[in-house]
């Protein structure tokens, strides 16, 4: 039994000592708890809807104040052609659209059907048709109304599922799938392989050779930036083949653009390696930093307009949520570099900083 307790004494010293892998240990229950607690939505909010209301009347004005004062709408846009709804689409900016024909009211004074059109993204297929149900829920609410003064007013919706019309769950999940195999093959690799460097001690070769932090950085990076590559190459494979998820865009702006946020994890991994001594601390750092991000806040499983305000900021910062935005709308809308220049550049800008912050983490001593 001394023996034992003298163990168990060594083992408890150990933890308290290693005070990083302590902090870890302590604070990765009270995150995850909070993150999954928060970020797992499955109910509907801040739809982004854009209206097209060619002749407006009393009646269109009707819904479309029901829409304005309802919390789970967020009018974007109103319009006056059908056509100009697709670069709001392409972009992101309209997720659901409502579509009102000339005389709408004309048509309910006289007992004819008045026709509206319900369009939604459908790129995420579940929430796509939450939103189809709340939007037509709204216009049953009205129409209902106005049958109490006119039983012979009818409202006829039609539906449409915009870019995956037969509501696959592999479009939508493949694509973040795609992020999440990238995040763990550069970013979780890389920080595990700068600390084993360090616990082997062959990093004090490395130090003493003539090459500078930066030249290190770059071979320890270009390894695993080629394999990101294949890894981006078989998943897009996979996906086509095996899954059957259309790509509609260009596959080569797909490859580029899987690069670069290839590059990102791999910086941000070797940050997470450069400011850690041991393999088990920089896995979790790793987790933490990167695959707890990717899988909840990346808009990969669930909305993230559904979230607290505070997790949907957070998101902002998650390299992921950018590459999974990419990915869907050149897969699936088959949009270009004209409509995701934007994503393009957050996703360049992250690269570019977090390798300089690595770089100027990565101290010439051992820590």
């Amino acid at each position: 039994m001394s023996s034992l307790a003298g163990l168990l004494r060594k083992e408890t010293l150990h933890i308290v000592r290693d005070r990083r892998t302590l902090a870890v240990i302590a604070l990765l229950p009270i995150v995850q708890v909070l993150l999954f607690g928060y970020a797992i939505r499955t109910d509907v909010k801040n739809v982004r809807l854009a209206i097209v209301d060619p002749a407006p009347d009393h009646a269109t004005l009707a819904i479309r104040g029901r829409f304005d004062g309802s919390e789970v709408f967020h009018v974007v846009a109103v319009l006056r052609e059908a056509s100009d709804l697709e670069p709001l689409f392409q972009r992101g900016s309209a997720q659901e659209a409502v579509v009102f024909e000339p005389a709408f009211a004309d048509h309910l004074a006289r007992g004819l059907p008045a026709r509206v059109l319900i369009i939604t993204d459908a790129t995420d297929p579940n929430t796509g048709s939450s939103r189809l149900n709340y939007a037509s829920a709204v216009i049953q609410d009205y129409e209902r109304e106005i049958r109490t003064r006119s039983a012979s007013a009818r409202i006829v919706p039609d539906v449409r599922m915009r870019f995956n019309p037969t509501g696959e769950s592999s479009n939508l999940f493949v694509p973040g799938l795609m992020a999440f195999v990238l995040t763990i093959t550069s970013s979780l690799m890389t920080a595990i392989s700068l600390t084993r460097e360090k616990e082997t001690g062959t990093m004090e070769a490395l130090l003493a050779s003539p090459l500078r932090p930066g030249r290190i950085i770059v071979g320890k990076v270009a390894p695993y930036l080629v394999l990101g590559l294949l890894a981006a190459l078989a998943v897009i494979v996979e996906a086509t083949l095996v899954f059957r998820v259309p790509i509609r865009g260009s596959v080569l702006l797909l490859l580029a653009e899987a690069l670069l946020f290839i590059l990102v994890s791999l910086a941000l991994g070797m940050l997470i390696s450069s400011r850690t001594s041991s393999q088990r601390v920089a896995m979790l750092g790793a987790l933490v930093g990167t695959m707890l991000p990717t899988l909840l806040l990346s808009g990969f499983i669930f909305p993230v307009e559904s979230m607290p305000a505070v997790l949907q900021w957070l998101s902002n910062i998650v390299p992921a949520k950018w590459f999974v935005l990419i990915a869907r709308s050149i897969m699936l809308k088959g949009v270009g570099l004209a409509y995701l220049w934007q994503e393009t550049l957050i996703l360049l800008f992250m690269a570019v900083l977090l390798l300089r912050m690595s770089t100027r983490s990565f101290h010439v001593r051992l820590a």
